[in-house]
C-alpha cells in the first residue's frame, strides 16, 4: 500500500519525464534519418573519395559508446569554443549515433532491391537519382521498416543517458523523485515498466506499418 501511494505521488513527475523521453527519441530519429539516408547513398556510390568518409563516420559512431560521444559533444567541445545547450547536445549525440545504424539499415534495404529494377528504370530513361527516388526507395523503405523501428525502440532506452548532461527525461525525473523519497526500488521498477510500455507501443506501431506497407505492395 505504501508503494502504491508513493507511485501515485511520483506519477506526474515520471510521466512528464516519459513525455520528454518520447520527444527526444522522435527528434533523434528524425535527425538520424536526415543523416543516415545521405550516408547510405554515399556508401553505395562507386566513388571511394565519397564513400570513405561516410564509412569512417559509421565505423566511429558504431564503434564508440554513446555515453562517450555525449560527453565529447557536451563537455569536450566547449574547450575548443563549440558549446551546445543540454537539449541540443543530447539530440545531436543521439542523432549522430542513430544515423550510423540507420544508414546501415537503409544501405542494406537499398541493396536488397534487385539490380533488374535499376536496369528497367535506366531502360525507360530514368537516371540514377530518379530511379533511386521513384523506384528503389519505396521498395527499400518497406524492407527497412523493422530495422528502423528497432532503432527507434533503442533510442527510447538510450535517452536515459542524456540524464548525465542534466537533461530532464524519464530517468532524471525518477532520480529526482528518489532523492526526496529515498525509495529507489519501486521507482526504478516503475521507470523500467514505463520504458517497457513505450517499447510495446512502438512495436505495435511497427507491426501496423508493416501490415499497411505489405498490403499496399501486394495490391500492386
Amino acid at each position: 500500500m505504501e508503494w502504491l501511494e508513493l507511485l501515485r505521488e511520483a506519477a506526474p513527475v515520471m510521466l512528464r519525464g516519459a513525455g520528454y523521453t518520447v520527444l527526444f527519441a522522435l527528434a533523434a530519429m528524425a535527425g538520424g534519418l536526415l543523416i543516415g539516408f545521405p550516408v547510405a547513398v554515399l556508401r553505395l556510390l562507386p566513388y571511394r573519395l565519397l564513400a570513405w568518409p561516410a564509412g569512417v563516420y559509421v565505423s566511429l559512431m558504431r564503434g564508440t559508446p554513446l555515453l562517450v560521444q555525449m560527453f565529447v559533444i557536451y563537455y569536450g567541445l566547449p574547450s575548443v569554443g563549440v558549446e551546445f545547450t543540454p537539449v541540443t547536445a543530447g539530440i545531436l549525440a543521439l542523432s549522430l549515433n542513430s544515423g550510423a545504424f540507420l544508414s546501415e539499415s537503409l544501405r542494406g534495404a537499398i541493396g536488397a532491391v534487385s539490380k533488374g529494377q535499376w536496369a528497367a528504370s535506366y531502360s525507360l530513361g530514368l537516371g540514377y537519382w530518379r530511379t533511386l527516388y521513384h523506384v528503389v526507395l519505396p521498395q527499400a523503405l518497406r524492407v527497412a521498416v523493422p530495422a528502423m523501428s528497432n532503432t527507434l525502440i533503442s533510442l527510447i532506452k538510450d535517452t536515459s543517458l542524456v540524464s548525465v548532461i542534466t537533461l530532464t527525461e524519464l530517468m532524471l525525473s525518477t532520480k529526482e523523485v528518489i532523492a526526496t523519497t529515498f525509495q529507489p526500488l519501486p521507482l526504478y521498477l516503475a521507470a523500467a515498466a514505463i520504458y517497457w510500455l513505450l517499447s510495446l507501443l512502438f512495436e505495435a506501431l511497427q507491426r501496423r506499418m508493416e501490415q499497411r506497407l505489405n498490403r499496399a505492395h501486394h495490391a500492386r
